[in-house]
């Protein structure tokens, strides 16, 4: 092989002879094939209404092959939220349970090898439909449902390992070909569908009565629980509920819990960590209270607002008092703790504590205090509803603030769950 001298280029038709040569090479190689990607598709999931707990419930599904190739074998995926239960075990699938993450409530997992051949451009569904079962907490559900060429395992988000299913395999049988329609609609690889439950939630609130002496700090701890049975489960980036808090005349907030942003100096909204609360779940929201001064009969009112609860049948336990009592001191300048009140209820200027306030609560300027509105709409359609909320000084002045808080309800949310986990 020649080299040129230091200094010249090779002349063009040197370049040119080399090109020419090296592209005949190429031309001699023999083709390689390359094999068309599978393209799988599932068709929408119809939604479910009217699941009576204990009962069974069916979910059709089909899907196509929208490739040019036969697949000799599929992953058929399928999830359901808590409420919901696998009713058919299937041979050919396993069955796992999968933490809750990504602000996801926790999920049952099934994934099924279906080793049959899917011919191309023709529609398949199930011998039979999916079947799930509606447990004792179902309320409003979710499944969600996959269709892969690969087998995409159970995930690394923590949960269960995968028991096999003990029945008759899941089979997928010819149902006609694709007509243009179904391949619009076959158009992505899964698919979701809501299933509502004909069930009940009882949202409940706890306020607490307090003693003390001008000066004192003392702790009023306000809870909300979900009495059940039904878990409730809001859209993503929703807060389960939304708690009013007013605070007693005649004293200051030094302290809100996380999940609480101010709206005045003496009225907060509280929101809660996640967008579902399970049956027996809730939020407890401390206040450290300073008593500025002797206010006889000082009360302050605890209620829902937000987002309407349809499903919240009792509104005997939907509001709830902070009683202040500094007429005569059990401290001596320390701090106390309240505790809860319970039970009863009561007209608008009547002292009983922890009773339901028949007023409303409602202050002008303020968000209202919604009590449960039997056959209100749908939460899933709702835009209104805090979240869990970030704390701030108590001593601001946060109205603006505090209604772009609102507004803003998913943002609040995720930072307060950026906070809880960068505290871990």
């Amino acid at each position: 092989m020649t080299h040129p001298l230091p200094g010249r280029r090779p002349s063009r038709t040197v370049v040119g002879v080399l090109a020419a040569a090296a592209l005949t090479g190429l031309a001699s190689l023999p083709a390689v094939a390359v094999a068309a990607e599978p393209d799988l598709g599932i068709g929408p999931l119809a939604p479910i209404t009217d699941a009576q707990p204990g009962s069974g419930v069916d979910v059709p599904f089909s899907v196509l092959n929208k490739g040019t190739e036969e697949v000799g074998k599929t992953w058929v995926t399928y999830s359901v939220t808590s409420g919901l239960g696998t009713a058919d075990s299937y041979g050919n699938c396993t069955y796992s349970t999968q933490s809750s993450a990504d602000e996801e409530p926790e999920k049952t997992l099934a994934v099924c090898a279906v080793e049959q051949p899917l011919k191309p451009g023709v529609v398949y569904v199930p011998e039979q439909p999916i079947g799930l079962k509606a447990l004792d907490n179902a309320l409003y559900d979710k499944v969600r449902m996959t269709v892969e060429a690969t087998d995409p395992g159970t995930g690394d988000g923590g949960g269960t390992d995968p028991v096999p299913g003990t029945g008759a395999p899941l089979k997928l049988v010819e149902k006609a070909p694709a007509t243009d329609a179904d391949r619009a609609s076959h158009s992505e690889g899964s698919s979701t569908a809501d299933v509502t439950a004909v069930n009940t939630a009882d949202f409940a609130l706890t306020g607490a009565q307090l003693d003390g002496k001008v000066g004192d700090e003392v702790t009023a701890s306000v809870k909300f629980l979900n009495k059940g049975p039904a878990w409730v489960y809001r859209e993503l980036g929703q807060g389960a509920a939304t708690v009013d808090v007013r605070i007693p005349s005649g004293t200051s907030v030094v302290k809100a819990h996380d999940y609480c942003s101010p709206v005045t100096k003496t009225h907060y909204t509280c929101g809660t960590s996640q967008s579902w609360v399970d049956e027996a779940g809730g939020e407890t929201y401390p206040f450290v209270l300073r008593i500025d001064k002797a206010v006889e009969g000082a009360t302050g009112k605890v209620s829902f607002t937000g987002a309407d609860r349809p499903f919240d049948k009792n509104a005997a336990n939907d509001t709830a008092e902070i009683v202040i009592d500094a007429g005569t001191g059990t401290t001596t300048g320390g701090s106390s703790t309240g505790g809860s009140t319970t039970g009863g209820s009561s007209t608008e200027g009547s002292s009983t504590t922890g009773g339901t306030d028949t007023s409303g609560g409602s202050a002008s300027g303020g968000p209202t205090a919604g009590g449960s509105t039997a056959g209100g709409s749908d939460p899933k359609t709702m835009t209104s509803g805090n979240l869990a909320a970030t704390g701030s000084d108590s001593t601001a002045p946060m109205v603006g603030a505090a209604a772009a808080a609102l507004i803003a309800g998913g943002g609040i949310f995720y930072a307060v769950r950026r906070r809880a986990a960068a505290g871990n």
